[in-house]
């Protein structure tokens, strides 16, 4: 059966239009969430997410559908991993009439590990309050990713664990080194104090045995 032109047309144009949105529609895992008048949409700020890169949380802010651009420091981020949390401050991405996109604010951090992370924005835009928390998950925002399963060609260097693991166990070996060298430095004195001491009682010896020979002569 011969598929009519007009379908396949639409057919075509389907799948360019699927091509072209689906980057878009992943390009930023965010999330959105309205409190009254204000819309505040949150995510990471840079998407893949990798430990040890700078990145932020990404903050988009908005007032009765307009950009939020003057927000001072009433509104603030808790960022959390496993049992640890960090309290930061919330501050513009743009300038006003300037470089950058009005209503873009960021809490800026480095990720040091891969994993989960939990966001908390808490306080007040213009009078209104927001609290809301968030983590990691495929219907959220990402999760933060080794950069060696992103890097090529691949490498081994080690990360920031092995590193710390690495350290500590050089650390270890040169405590132990440098006891072993007290140690024989103690004992190197103490043989060095034994020869000083020996030496002087020979030296007695031979003099009182030449001074016994003369007054036998």
């Amino acid at each position: 059966m011969t598929i009519p032109f007009r379908a396949r047309a639409l057919a075509a144009l389907a799948l360019c239009a699927a091509l072209i949105l689906a980057p878009a529609a992943t390009a930023f895992a965010h999330v959105a969430k309205s409190f009254g008048r204000v819309h505040v949409e949150m995510g990471f700020g840079d998407e893949p997410t990798y430990t040890g890169q700078p990145n932020s949380v990404f903050l988009g802010i908005e007032r009765n559908g307009k950009p939020v651009t003057d927000l001072t420091d009433t509104l603030k981020v808790t960022v959390s991993y496993g049992q640890e949390h960090i309290d930061l401050p919330v501050v513009p991405n743009f300038e006003v009439g300037g470089d950058g996109t009005p209503g873009d604010y960021r809490a800026w951090f480095v990720p040091s590990q891969p994993g989960k992370y939990t966001f908390h924005v808490f306080g007040t835009v213009d009078g209104t309050n927001v609290d809301w928390t968030e983590t990691s998950s495929p219907s959220t925002f990402d999760v933060v990713q080794d950069p060696n399963s992103a890097s090529f060609p691949k490498v081994t260097a080690p990360t920031n664990q092995q590193l710390s693991d690495l350290i500590a166990a050089q650390t270890g070996r040169l405590q132990t080194a440098a006891a072993d060298a007290r140690s024989a430095a103690d004992t190197a004195r103490t043989v060095g104090l034994i020869s000083v001491v020996l030496g002087a009682i020979g030296i007695i010896a031979a003099v009182g045995a030449l001074v016994r020979a003369r007054k036998r002569t």
